[in-house]
């Protein structure tokens, strides 16, 4: 975990680009580069840096359609379609709630039609009350790796 504002600071400017230079990141914190090194070091050790990768830009990503779809699902029954929403390949993030919903799930399909057979094939998963889907029309801001 980041354990001081110069932690989150760096992480941030890694946020926006990951091949920014150490001495880069060092001149824009305003401390020494092995300063930045060590603090790199650290936070790689501690888990709050998992990695680095490259982020597809929306011409390069695969073509499809992605939902952010709200689940309310019958308190004995979350464990089980927690299991079942785990088989979707389409499936790319899932989130317990607080809210109306219990859980909301990222879906990305490769067509609208696959999209609407997902939702129909969740929807009748054992214990799924209700659904609620907002289909992604453009990412402003993306910080997720």
């Amino acid at each position: 975990m980041p354990r001081d504002d110069l932690d989150r600071r760096l992480i941030a400017l890694l946020q926006a680009n990951a091949r920014r230079s150490t001495a880069d990141l060092a001149r824009a914190l305003g401390v020494a580069r092995t300063t930045v090194l060590a603090r790199l070091n650290r936070l790689e050790h501690d888990g709050a840096i998992a990695g680095y990768t490259v982020r597809l830009g929306a011409d390069a990503a695969p073509a499809g359609v992605e939902a952010f779809v709200g689940i309310a699902v019958e308190p004995k029954q979350a464990r089980a379609a927690t299991q079942r929403l785990a088989t979707l390949p389409e499936l790319r993030l899932l989130c317990s709630v607080s809210g109306e919903f219990d859980c909301i799930a990222l879906l990305r399909a490769e067509s609208p039609a696959r999209l609407d057979a997902l939702l129909d094939e969740i929807g009748g998963f054992a214990g799924v009350l209700k659904t609620t889907t907002s289909v992604v029309l453009a990412r402003r801001i993306d910080r997720t790796t």
